[in-house]
């Protein structure tokens, strides 16, 4: 499974979570309406990856301390939102995993939010 159909089986996974291309890229959505995750298919770069609403300070820590793995993504970046590359060899899917949930936790309203690990 490539790096696309994972993110997706990751996103779909979780409650009320629906899928259609935003900017040309496969997206999540929250009851339809609220952006979680954006896949990134050399979308402002030559790099595959994925932008994800984060915490208060992850993108921050993440960037610190693991460059290779993750970047601040244009436009979202700003809003403390984290991108992650998926064109790297060692990609810990089980990390990216809790990356989506948490990026679900954020904009999930509480009653969705609670039904998530």
């Amino acid at each position: 499974m490539d790096g696309l159909e994972r993110l997706r089986a990751l996103c779909l996974a979780l409650p009320e979570v629906t899928e259609r291309l935003s900017h040309g890229e496969p997206t999540w959505f929250i009851r339809d309406k609220k952006t979680f995750v954006m896949f990134a298919n050399q979308h402002h770069d030559d790099r595959i990856g994925f932008w994800c609403a984060a915490p208060e300070g992850a993108q921050q820590e993440l960037l610190t301390t693991d460059p290779d793995h993750f970047f601040r993504p244009p436009y979202v970046g700003h809003r403390g939102w984290l991108g992650v590359y998926l064109d790297v060899d060692d990609v810990d899917w089980d990390q990216l995993a809790e990356l989506v949930r948490d990026a679900y936790r954020q904009v999930a309203p509480k009653s969705l939010a609670a039904l998530v690990d």
